[in-house]
């Protein structure tokens, strides 16, 4: 099994920065892609950013030049740092991993459980 726990969520003003971060622990061969995602309220939840294992990230043209994603391989991590935030920010962030726990299995969808993010005067 593996687990994915975010931290760093919080209470910002506009046109404040915030950083996230995403361990992944447990059974782990190998990560292909990770991501950030997040849901408003009211909202689906939308693709924010994803970098795949070779480091090539794509945003969401919402946030492209305001957030900034990056992995560490060997310690299964993700950051998300987030400047120049808007109110529309607001959301909850949740860090996603595809996984392969064995050489042998085919990878696995996981996700963390979320941290909020409320961008307010």
């Amino acid at each position: 099994q593996v687990q994915l726990v975010e931290s760093g969520g919080g209470l910002v003003q506009p046109g404040g920065s915030l950083n996230l971060s995403c361990a992944a622990s447990g059974r782990i061969f190998m990560i292909n892609s990770m991501a950030w995602y997040r849901q408003a309220p009211g909202k689906q939840r939308e693709l924010v950013a994803v970098m795949t294992r070779t480091g090539s990230p794509n945003y969401a043209s919402s946030v492209k030049g305001r957030f900034t994603v990056s992995r560490d391989n060997t310690k299964n991590t993700q950051d998300l740092q987030m400047n120049s935030l808007k109110p529309e920010d607001t959301a909850v962030y949740y860090c996603y991993a595809d996984v392969r726990s064995t050489e042998l299995t085919r990878s696995r969808d996981y996700w963390g459980q979320g941290t909020q993010v409320t961008v307010s005067s």
